[in-house]
Order: structure tokens, then C-alpha cells, then sequence
């Protein structure tokens, strides 16, 4: 009677045994991402600035700190993609050197608003002030939340400079002169002129 208990080889192997199973699928999830991603930091047009690109001043960056706080990220996304329906609707699609003071990106798919990557100097800034506080007073059939308290909230000087210290540790060329101005840039101001600061930003690198 032939043996019907032959010991499996190659890719039965493999398959018939779950911790080789799953050390393998590590393996090739690690060298698939290794070549994926680290490659990238060699490329200079997603390393590289876009020509004109300057870092956040002292209000804007603290606008961006307050979107984040909110969660405007989670219906808004920071990314046109290269299609004709996009690019028409939202303006020129998104390049990576827009992004590389960007700490983290607002990028994404999500979009129950509008994605927000060229909406700088698309309205004025009192455009966005009601917008933020009362956003059906302009548009009727929006389902986006109100933000009223941040017409109140003062931003705090103090805590400008260090955030711009720690984005200068992963390369954003804040200089010393930056840092020393940044509290007296952002005094008085509230929380609501720094997100429209911010907003009036967005996409502006690209003429």
C-alpha cells in the first residue's frame, strides 16, 4: 500500500502551516513596503519644495493646529487628484512639493464637504468667518457643524514658537527671527482669524 502520510513540501508547505504562513506574509509585506516607500525619500519632486513654497507663518500654523483640533480633516479632504472632473471643480491638481512643510498632511478621500486644497483667496475672509460660525447662513443646504466658539477663544502666544521649534527639527526652515516674532504675531488674535488665515493659504503655492 503506498504511504499516504508523505511529508508536504514546497508550497503545501507553506500552506498547511500557519505560522510560516503568517512570518512569510510579514516578510513580503515588509520588503513590498521598504521598496514602496523608501524610495520616495530619494525622489526630489516629493522631497523638494515647489518653487515660492514658504513655511506657515505664526497664525496660520496655529490655524492648521486648531483644523486638526476640530476634526475638519474628517469631511474635508487636502488632495485633487489628476482628473478632469477634479481638476474642474476644484482647480489644479495637488503636487507633492505643495506638501513638504506639511506636518501631517491633511491628504485623503474622505469628502463630505468639499476638498479644501485650492480654496485660498476663493473667498474673502469675511466670507469664512460667517461660514465657520454660521455655515447655513451661506449656504442653505450645508450639513457642515457650527463653530461659533472659535470667535472667542484666544490663541495663546507662548505656545506658537515651540510647535514652530519642532517643525524646524523635521526640516521646515523656520529661522531664529521666526521664532522669537511668533507670539507677537499671533497676540490678540483668536482662533477663528487663525483657521482663516489658514484657509486662505490653502493651494496658494501654485499660480
Amino acid at each position: 500500500m503506498a504511504n499516504t502520510h508523505q511529508q508536504a513540501r514546497g508550497h503545501e508547505k507553506i500552506e498547511t502551516s500557519n505560522t510560516l504562513m503568517i512570518v512569510l506574509i510579514l516578510v513580503a509585506v515588509v520588503i513590498g513596503g521598504l521598496v514602496e516607500i523608501v524610495t520616495l525619500f530619494f525622489q526630489r519632486s516629493t522631497t523638494q519644495p515647489l518653487e515660492g513654497l514658504k513655511p506657515y507663518t505664526a497664525l496660520q500654523l496655529a490655524g492648521r493646529d486648531v483644523y486638526i483640533r476640530e476634526g475638519c480633516y474628517n469631511c474635508h479632504s487636502q488632495m485633487i487628484r489628476p482628473f478632469r472632473a477634479e481638476t474642474l471643480r476644484y482647480g489644479p491638481y495637488s503636487k507633492a512639493g505643495e506638501f513638504v512643510y506639511d506636518h501631517p498632511f491633511q491628504w485623503g478621500s474622505k469628502r463630505t464637504g468639499p476638498d479644501l486644497h485650492r480654496v485660498g483667496g476663493k473667498y474673502n475672509d469675511e466670507w469664512h468667518r460667517l461660514h465657520l460660525v454660521s455655515p447655513r447662513a451661506l449656504v442653505p443646504e450645508s450639513n457642515m457643524p457650527a463653530y461659533p466658539w472659535l470667535e472667542s477663544a484666544a490663541l495663546d502666544p507662548e505656545s506658537i514658537a515651540p510647535r514652530m521649534k519642532a517643525l524646524r527639527v523635521v526640516g521646515v526652515p523656520y529661522s531664529d527671527e521666526d521664532l522669537n516674532s511668533a507670539a507677537e504675531a499671533v497676540k490678540g488674535r483668536t482662533e477663528l482669524d487663525a483657521v482663516v488665515a489658514y484657509l486662505q493659504v490653502l493651494g496658494t503655492a501654485v499660480k
